[in-house]
């Protein structure tokens, strides 16, 4: 059995097999020409859910998070609109009403 040249662009599965001329990913269900480049603009965050996020996004945060020198946490439920994406292990910066400029991890949003 061949390789897959690449990995799914999508979801990055290894499973990926020849439907003609195009590639198909059984995990997602994504198709892809492996000789057209795709190209990424910036990094791929996804949020607890596995849904892609984008810069401009609206999310939901899941679960209480603590924040050093407040005297509350921030309470799951809360909204947070245009998040920007950035590199490192907190990787997205927004603005929260109450607590100012926070950099969030995406494991503890959902898109909304």
């Amino acid at each position: 059995m061949s390789e897959t040249p690449n990995p799914c662009p999508k979801c990055n599965s290894i499973y990926g097999y020849p439907n003609g001329a195009l590639y198909m990913c059984p995990e997602c269900g994504h198709e892809w020409n492996p000789d057209a480049e795709e190209e990424q603009t910036g990094p791929v965050v996804k949020d607890a859910n596995g849904n892609p996020l984008a810069d401009g996004d609206t999310v939901i945060v899941l679960k209480n998070l603590p924040v050093k020198g407040a005297p509350h946490p921030i309470k799951a439920g809360t909204k947070v609109k245009n998040i920007r994406l950035t590199d490192g292990d907190h990787n997205i910066d927004c603005k929260i009403d109450g607590f100012g400029s926070m950099a969030l991890k995406s494991e503890f949003v959902k898109k909304g």
